[in-house]
């Protein structure tokens, strides 16, 4: 195996240096400090960096490569990461690429919520967190807009949509459930010939190719990849599926099904192999289970948490480890256990996401070019759609309203807000977030800024 999965065998293409390890090590630390803004933003910086700035890859071979991560469960922008380093250098590289992704999130999200459980009742902190829950309500409706535009162009996704919302919202249906029907809708849709169900594209942020590829280091794609790349892509992709696998089996054999920690693994791992269509999507279910079911944190933690992680680098998603080490604080007690719970939940997130970059690799072409599978995929696309409208709904009811109640009649299994119990300070900040967001067009970062400032305020002047 060469220090690159596939390096160009013609070296005039090579138009730039090819990069060392330590060379490409800064570069993937430069683009995991710069993203933040979710996806779509850690997606552009990457493309600024890797395709304009450095010139590793074209245009055309970069929105292939997002492509074929978008049909895998997990974080695209992460997965991306990890699967271009894999191109320049190896196994070596995907980790390298993939694991200072996450890092800068990991660390940031363990200090915020060290700092949540030891001075979380203070006035600044608490003021701090109300503020944030005003401005994510405010950017998960953003999200819910963009992803509605790109996904819903026609009925048929519009019906999947809407049925996903009542399933997710009426009757409290697991969202791999709702995920398993959407892909096979589409699936059949697909074979049935139906226009309908024809996939679409990406994120849609590159208008056209503006670097060519044979101007760059890896040069143009090639439909197969060396023996020796796939062979050394499998071993460590198998290896990645036995690093996960095996410690939650470990788990659940020594401590039991029902220990705090063989949960957190059990319950996460679950949420690996489900993650279509983004964090948002997967949070919706997460607040779910982990508020409602295994009763790890409350609604308002479960805001505070999507605040940390939107205000720090790295994936969404980080925001399971925050829950994971509330669930493990409150359940085997102590901020060192609390640590290992978060850790755990990180572990089990994030070690299958290489697994499928490096099992999936060396066959994206025919992955990417499977239309059955990428019409499975804009089905689920659709159906998150319905399933973030449901996430913005129950951070609304949990945000503004201060009195929540479940209604169950039949399979009816609904939260609703008694209406006259109302927040009026976090009603008032969420419109001046939303206001922030859709009227004056500010920036996630301006918005989040300015939420935390008023609720700090707020909570000084003893309003929040």
């Amino acid at each position: 195996m060469t220090d690159a999965a596939f390096r160009p065998v013609e070296p005039e293409r090579q138009v730039y240096a090819w990069p060392n390890l330590a060379k490409a090590t800064a570069v993937w630390a430069r683009v995991a400090a710069l993203s933040f803004g979710g996806p779509a933003g850690q997606i552009a910086v990457m493309h600024r960096i890797t395709v304009e700035e450095e010139r590793w890859l074209g245009d055309a071979r970069f929105l292939h490569a997002l492509n074929f991560c978008m049909l895998l469960p997990g974080p695209e922008a992460q997965q991306l990461a990890t699967y271009i380093g894999w191109l320049m250098h190896g196994t070596r590289g995907a980790l390298i690429a993939g694991g200072l992704f996450i890092l800068p999130g990991l660390l940031s999200i363990m200090a915020l919520s060290w700092i949540y459980v030891l001075w979380g009742e203070s006035a600044l902190v608490s003021g701090l967190f109300f503020g944030l829950k005003a401005a994510i309500f405010a950017i998960v409706l953003q999200a819910l807009l963009r992803i509605g535009q790109r996904a819903l162009k026609n009925g048929a996704m519009r019906a999947i949509a809407a049925l996903s919302f009542i399933a997710i919202f009426a009757f409290a249906v697991p969202f791999p459930l709702i995920v398993a029907g959407a892909a096979l809708i589409g699936f059949l849709g697909a074979r049935a010939g139906l226009p309908a169900f024809a996939p679409g594209g990406g994120h849609g942020s590159h208008a056209g190719p503006q670097v060519a590829d044979a101007e760059t280091l890896l040069g143009d794609e090639s439909l197969e990849m060396p023996a020796a790349a796939r062979r050394s892509a499998l071993i460590a992709g198998l290896a990645a599926l036995a690093l996960w696998l095996l410690p939650v089996a470990a788990l659940v054999l020594l401590l039991g099904p029902g220990n705090v920690f063989s949960g957190i693994a059990l319950f996460f791992s679950k949420m690996a192999v489900v993650t279509f269509g983004g964090a948002y999507a997967v949070l919706a279910y997460v607040a779910q289970e982990a508020v409602g079911t295994y009763g790890w944190l409350s609604a308002g933690e479960m805001l505070d948490g999507l605040g940390m992680a939107e205000t720090t680098p790295g994936p969404l998603i980080m925001v399971l480890q925050f829950v994971g080490f509330l669930g493990a604080y409150r359940e085997a007690g102590g901020i060192w256990a609390a640590t290992l719970g978060g850790l755990l939940a990180t572990w089990v997130t994030f070690a299958p996401c290489f697994a499928w970059i490096l099992l999936g690799a060396p066959w994206m072409e025919r992955l990417r070019r499977n239309q059955g599978l990428a019409s499975a995929l804009t089905a689920v696309t659709a159906a998150v759609v319905g399933v973030i409208l449901n996430l913005a709904i129950w951070f609304a009811i949990h945000l503004i309203w201060t009195d929540v109640f479940l209604l169950e009649a039949g399979p009816l299994r609904m939260q609703l807000p008694r209406l006259v119990e109302i927040n009026w300070a976090a009603a008032l900040l969420s419109a001046a977030a939303v206001l922030a967001v859709f009227r004056l067009k500010l920036g996630v970062a301006s918005v989040l800024g300015g939420a935390a400032l008023a609720g700090v305020l707020l909570s000084l002047w003893g309003i929040a």
